[in-house]
């Protein structure tokens, strides 16, 4: 009878996890966490609220978010892998906060500001498989946004986890331009060029 008053709704669901937290707060405890608070304070809470997420709760090492859409979920979490890949370029391999993400869709339990179920579960265990930096989607995830012109898909496989009988199949989603760097670049001054060209001469670009 219990569960005839459980509340549900269809949502997006982003995990992240930072990478070797214990052995960051081994190297240095203090600067560790004064670096993480100041991320989720004036990094990854802002990605959040731009993206129209709402922040569930925050753990020592992680957080967990939900969204109305996969699209606004995707793009926060390449939004902060990108903004902290930036971060760390300024510090020391051993001292740089690296994040794992995994992102879901699917039907959540709701419980006042909480929310449980598979959906959660999943997203959990994609992050798990996630390299640091990456961000890892289910098939549902991929195909929402399928036709994405901004997004590639790499099929990672269809993987094993803890407590789910069937595997699921994982999938890296990147941003285009971010797999092959400098291309956007190239493009602008290729059409600064040809416009250039244009105004002298009279030729149209090719």
């Amino acid at each position: 009878m219990g569960g005839a008053h459980l509340k549900r709704r269809l949502t997006a669901v982003l995990i992240a996890d930072v990478v070797g937290y214990s052995r960051l707060m081994s190297v240095d405890e203090e600067a560790t966490h004064v670096r993480l608070a100041g991320y989720m304070e004036d990094l990854i809470e802002p990605k959040i609220a731009e993206n129209q997420g709402r922040l569930i709760r925050t753990s020592g090492d992680g957080f967990l978010v939900e969204f109305n859409s996969a699209v606004d979920a995707v793009r926060c979490g390449l939004a902060i892998q990108r903004e902290i890949a930036k971060r760390n370029e300024a510090l020391p391999a051993d001292r740089r906060i690296q994040f794992r993400v995994g992102i879901n869709t699917g039907d959540v339990i709701v419980d006042n500001r909480e929310i449980y179920g598979n959906s959660v579960n999943i997203a959990a265990r994609l992050e798990g498989l996630a390299e640091p930096g990456g961000v890892y989607v289910t098939r549902s995830v991929r195909d929402q946004l399928h036709g994405q012109p901004s997004l590639s898909f790499e099929d990672r496989g269809e993987r094993r986890v803890k407590n789910f009988a069937r595997p699921i199949r994982a999938y890296r989603v990147r941003q285009v331009e971010d797999r092959v760097p400098g291309q956007g670049i190239i493009a602008r001054a290729r059409t600064l060029l040809q416009t250039q060209l244009f105004l002298r001469t009279g030729a149209p670009p090719v």
